[in-house]
């Protein structure tokens, strides 16, 4: 579906690239674990190998969004239905999984070294901030009926995109822990990824109808 530019979901960061917090940086897998709990890792959806007894193997796709990203996956399921019958996201419901995801964006610009300072539990201002626009309504009832099939061409450019963004973050670890800095051009791509895999969940979880594009701008 097409969109317009003032209605795409976007993710603002404000860059801090010098004078980084290294002992915070230094334990930030550690003091990020009950944001990791409550909404997940970096890549909410990822693609593994699972190697079985008598060595078979099988690819499977799975969700690491934490306990509101469990959450957020039911109120999904229930507006599926509530949207192909009325035509509408139920506002409560609408809003309960806007929360999650905001709060999502600014657990994991915290765990990937994007910002310093220690993200709240719950809805307070952090420099790391999420767009979402509210759609208007009637909703596109064809795009939310294969949502998740529409979807899966997303799901693999993000595995890939997470699995660059896990090296570079972790190049970046070690040049705050020995320079202080984060390199311009990897915190451009971390929030590139960033930006890019926060629309493909907000696609998903039916926030949205217009299709992500394949652009970390």
């Amino acid at each position: 579906m097409p969109y317009n530019p003032a209605d795409l979901v976007d993710v603002d960061v404000t860059p801090v690239l010098t004078g980084r917090n290294r002992l915070t940086c230094a334990f930030r897998p550690i003091l990020a674990i009950p944001h990791i709990l409550l909404v997940g890792g970096p890549i909410a959806f990822a693609g593994s190998w699972i190697v079985g007894s008598g060595d078979r193997t099988r690819a499977e796709w799975g969700a690491g969004t934490g306990v509101l990203g469990a959450v957020a996956s039911v109120v999904a399921v229930i507006a599926w239905f509530a949207i192909l019958f009325t035509g509408r996201f139920p506002d409560g419901l609408w809003s309960l999984a806007a929360f999650y995801l905001r709060w999502r964006v600014r657990a994991i610009a915290y765990l990937t070294l994007l910002r310093d300072e220690y993200p709240p539990f719950g809805d307070e201002p952090y420099p790391a901030e999420l767009i979402l626009p509210r759609p208007t309504e009637p909703r596109n009832k064809l795009t939310v009926a294969f949502r998740i099939f529409l979807a899966i061409p997303q799901f693999i450019a993000v595995a890939f995109l997470g699995m660059a963004w896990g090296i570079t973050t972790i190049i970046a670890w070690f040049s705050i822990l020995f320079t202080g800095n984060y390199p311009r051009g990897l915190y451009d791509f971390g929030v590139g990824v960033l930006r890019w895999t926060t629309r493909v969940e907000a696609y998903v979880l039916l926030l949205r109808d217009e299709y992500p594009p394949f652009s970390l701008g």
